[in-house]
């Protein structure tokens, strides 16, 4: 059967829409989320920080203040749109668990992604970051009408995502791999094994719109290699 993955953005409202209509309207045998077991119960307990002073020694000083800032970026462009972060995976949670779904957890542990973000920056990267932060600055305080416009409260186009996507990869080529292209694979992998064992089952996954693209890709590649070894 099929698996079918939604894009979404942590913070809009449109994400909450397309995932209560997908799961309403299809039905799903499985919904598969973008989470681990830690930020499961960070969502379902409603806590602001998952990590405070004594994870550093697990995550690393970098990791645990990349976790610290990326909170607060979203947690202040969700009190833009009028959504808390993560409300899209929360939809996903509990309407799974009101039509009596199975849910599966498919991202990889918070802590090893975090840990291993800690020893992956470069000194070139982290000039790039610093000069980045200063220009968001420079340019939201001096010349506001210069920062790109879009609408918050829905997913980004295609285009923009990729483009997106794209600067990263080039500014920041290991924050690239560790935050996207290796969580890519990990969460693809899940998804084949877990349809692998329910063949006879739909899939519906929820993850961030800037995976969606690439983990569709990757699952086609390893389904064709399957189908290819059974015949």
């Amino acid at each position: 059967m099929a698996i079918h993955i939604i894009g979404t953005s942590h913070i809009s409202k449109q994400s909450v829409r397309e995932i209560t209509d997908a799961i309403e309207k299809e039905k799903p045998a499985i919904v598969a989320v973008e989470l681990d077991q830690k930020r499961l119960y960070a969502l379902l307990h409603k806590q602001k920080s998952r990590f405070s002073l004594r994870d550093i020694q697990r995550v690393g000083i970098k990791g645990f203040l990349f976790a610290i800032l990326g909170s607060w970026v979203q947690k202040k462009l969700g009190k833009y749109t009028g959504m808390v972060p993560g409300s899209e995976m929360l939809t996903a949670v509990q309407l799974a668990k009101k039509h009596n779904l199975h849910l599966s957890l498919i991202d990889q542990d918070i802590e090893i992604t975090l840990k291993r973000l800690s020893g992956a920056f470069t000194w070139s990267e982290k000039w790039h970051f610093i000069r980045d932060f200063f220009k968001g600055i420079y340019f939201s305080i001096v010349k506001p009408s210069k920062l790109p416009s879009f609408d918050l409260t829905k997913v980004p186009e295609e285009k923009m995502i990729e483009n997106l996507i794209g600067e990263i990869k080039k500014s920041y080529p290991n924050l690239y791999r560790v935050l996207i292209k290796e969580r890519n694979e990990v969460m693809a992998r899940k998804l084949i094994e877990i349809q692998q064992a329910n063949t006879e089952k739909n899939i519906l996954a929820v993850v961030g719109a800037g995976h969606k693209k690439e983990m569709e890709k990757i699952i086609k590649g390893k389904s064709s290699k399957i189908t290819d070894g059974r015949q």
